[in-house]
């Protein structure tokens, strides 16, 4: 870990996650740490609820940043009492590391299990500990299930978890360490996060403008004829998607295997192959060998796809598929469209992502959840498309193409950043709560 030191000894701790520890600290069962707080009747206090990325908030603001139901019973008689400070999981999913300190009192679930201390010790610490990848998977080793969804962490079974325990001085000095550092580290990812998005932003914007206004900045204007697309160049027609469309059609989609088909073997399109505006031909489940295929719906270069149902943020998604595929066939969430001569596939695919379109899309879009949304064939094909001559809509595109690298090269650099950055996270919080590295002077070095 670079700048950091070993302890000067250690011992093997007999647990194959841990490995060696130092010599000065100790090896206890959780049972000899953690008691279960069982209280309950208290149906009145505040919700909460415990996530793998966020730990335990407040079932409300969970609500506002995620699209997670609240699933919670009208009756919560028999929901857990939780304090300030107590560890929480989610029993279902300790083994994905769905674990948090309660920063306030409420209730929460049957489903999670409270822990509360049984000793002096460090809380901070052993959340930092039970959040390693180590201890994570030793949570999966003694949760039982039918399958791994189904997978139960009981506190029976958590009791026995060997956990490592240094003097509680210590402790509090790891923790404090981790939240500083961890931190810091926490701090630059949102930097990156926030290129991200605003490189996100301005790739919006450059297509959205190529798209409607064109290359040259001199170009005389005219009014489009539609409120929400305004000023196009003079020379572009304005016209229905359905006026511009030989075809549109849905495809099928038959009880498919969970895997993708591989080699000569049938596969049919999932609604994902089109997220993001690029077409993944991989997104595809394999035809079972009992039934016919469909050859009528095998793909072809320069079909344009649009997701007919999906979530409010991606239904509408299109891209363009770039070659044949004789084996893959178009599912029936899918519309696929084939254009007149005149105009270019991709021209269309860019449109339909810009922000005018999307909007357009997502206020005709029907369901009874945010997300499954459904759009209808008149939906796609009353929405106006700027078209210029195939001569100029074709320059335009490789001028897009161009910019669009350029962008993307930043974007994989940070994301490359941010994958970095999030294995140093793991890898600090894993080698001070196991004692591999030594922080007992960090305090006086941060002072200093």
């Amino acid at each position: 870990m670079g700048k950091y030191t070993a302890y000067p000894e250690y011992k093997d701790s007999g647990v194959e996650w841990l490995g060696k520890v130092p010599t000065h600290w100790e090896l206890v069962r959780n049972i000899g740490l953690f008691e279960e707080r069982n209280e309950k009747g208290s149906p009145d206090a505040e919700l909460l609820a415990v996530t793998i990325l966020y730990g335990v908030l407040k079932q409300s603001d969970l609500a506002e940043i995620t699209d997670r139901k609240n699933t919670a019973s009208d009756d919560k008689s028999n929901y857990k009492l939780v304090r300030e400070g107590d560890l929480v999981y989610n029993k279902m999913r300790m083994w994905q590391g769905a674990i948090g300190i309660s920063p306030q009192d409420g209730i929460v679930s049957p489903a999670y299990i409270v822990l509360k201390p049984s000793t002096e010790i460090n809380n901070r610490f052993f959340f930092y500990q039970f959040k390693t990848p180590g201890f994570i998977s030793e949570s999966g080793r003694f949760s039982y299930g039918l399958c791994d969804d189904m997978n139960s962490l009981r506190y029976k079974d958590f009791r026995s978890i060997y956990s490592i325990v240094p003097p509680q001085e210590e402790q509090t000095q790891i923790a404090a360490f981790l939240d500083h550092e961890t931190a810091k580290i926490d701090r630059l990812i949102a930097k990156q996060e926030e290129l991200i998005a605003l490189l996100q932003e301005k790739r919006q914007a450059v297509i959205s403008h190529a798209v409607t206004k064109g290359l040259d900045p001199n170009a005389p204007m005219k009014d489009s004829g539609v409120e929400w697309l305004g000023e196009v160049p003079a020379h572009w027609e304005v016209k229905k998607i359905k006026h511009i469309t030989k075809s549109i059609e849905q495809g099928w989609s038959p009880q498919c295997e969970s895997e993708p088909a591989n080699g000569d073997a049938w596969g049919v399109l999932k609604v994902g192959c089109v997220n993001g505006g690029v077409f993944n031909s991989a997104e595809n489940k394999k035809l079972p060998e009992t039934m016919a295929p469909r050859p009528d719906y095998a793909l072809k270069a320069g079909d344009l796809l649009i997701s007919r149902a999906n979530t409010k943020d991606l239904v509408g998604s299109a891209a363009v598929v770039q070659h044949d595929h004789p084996n893959l066939m178009l599912c029936d969430k899918l519309y696929r469209l084939r254009l007149i001569d005149s105009v270019i596939p991709h021209w269309v695919a860019f449109y339909l992502g810009t922000s005018n379109a999307r909007e357009r899309i997502e206020l005709e879009a029907t369901g009874a959840s945010h997300s499954m949304q459904n759009i209808g064939q008149d939906t796609i094909k009353d929405i106006h498309c700027p078209v210029p001559p195939k001569g100029e809509a074709d320059s335009i595109l490789n001028c897009l193409s161009s910019k669009l690298s350029s962008l993307r090269n930043v974007e994989k650099k940070a994301s490359t950043a941010i994958a970095l950055l999030q294995e140093r996270h793991t890898a600090l919080i894993s080698a001070a709560v196991t004692g591999k590295i030594d922080v007992r002077e960090w305090g006086r070095e941060v002072q200093a």
